[in-house]
């Protein structure tokens, strides 16, 4: 039976990497695409980037300004940070592993951020106008920095909980899921993005989790990766396994003669 599930482990592992895999080569030439599109274009404004900023500029009634500020000053600083440290608490069992992995979750935001500045800088892509901002922003446009970093750290948060709790954290995830494009949202919503700066944000982001997906399941032991899709829980047999494992068919006890 332990080797049907080591067997087990290691097709669930295969199969987690080829998906993470695929996501990330599909998301990356979607980055890459829109790049050389916002490259070409000189920076110039794309397919609808126009009009929601228009629109975004002509409905910002008080209370929803003052919300889309405060969703937006979440998405930087120290709340992103706490986040990933938190994804690594979550996913350890003991105090050296939940040290280890948070450090191990901050080093990749800090990669992420580190590429995502490289791109920015490369691209150089004006802001919207000063005048119709509704917030401080700094830096070129190219992709939304926002966007990145809640995206990067609500993911690893999001699938820090669904390796702890697959079914018990799926709202949590799905919360964090949220504010994750409410922080990007906001950036257009405020006016110092344009919608396309906020889109490569997400894919920019959705590569590089897939990535840290990919190389979890591809070349770390399985005693390191915390990812549910990698390691079964001892009692998930499939119905064939059970069929064919002895040790899983029910013995009736002999029945003492009268």
């Amino acid at each position: 039976m332990g080797g049907r599930r080591s067997r087990g482990a290691v097709v669930k592992r295969a199969d987690t990497a080829d998906l993470a895999g695929s996501t990330a080569l599909g998301s990356l030439v979607a980055f890459v695409l829109l790049t050389l599109v916002v490259t070409g274009r000189n920076g110039a404004t794309l397919f609808g980037d126009g009009a929601l900023n228009t629109w975004s500029a002509g409905h910002r009634p008080p209370v929803a300004l003052a919300l889309a500020r405060a969703v937006t000053y979440t998405g930087t600083g120290v709340v992103p940070y706490a986040l990933v440290a938190l994804a690594g608490v979550v996913v350890g069992r003991t105090a050296r592993e939940r040290i280890l992995r948070a450090l191990g979750c901050l080093g990749c935001l800090a990669v992420a951020q580190t590429l995502r500045y490289a791109v920015m800088t490369l691209v150089a892509r004006p802001r919207p106008a000063v005048a119709e901002w509704a917030t401080h922003a700094s830096g070129w446009s190219f992709p939304s920095g926002h966007t990145t970093t809640s995206a990067v750290s609500g993911g690893l948060l999001a699938l820090a909980l669904l390796a702890r709790a697959p079914r018990g954290g799926r709202p949590l995830a799905l919360v964090v899921g949220c504010w994750s494009v409410l922080v990007g949202l906001s950036r257009v919503y405020l006016g110092v993005h344009w919608f396309s700066d906020v889109l490569g944000g997400w894919l920019f982001s959705l590569c590089w989790l897939s990535l840290t997906v990919y190389a979890l399941a591809r070349f770390l032991p399985p005693s390191w990766s915390s990812i549910s899709a990698l390691r079964p829980r001892p009692d998930a047999l499939t119905t064939e396994e059970r069929r064919d494992d002895p040790h899983s068919r029910r013995e009736i006890p002999p029945q003492s003669p009268p």
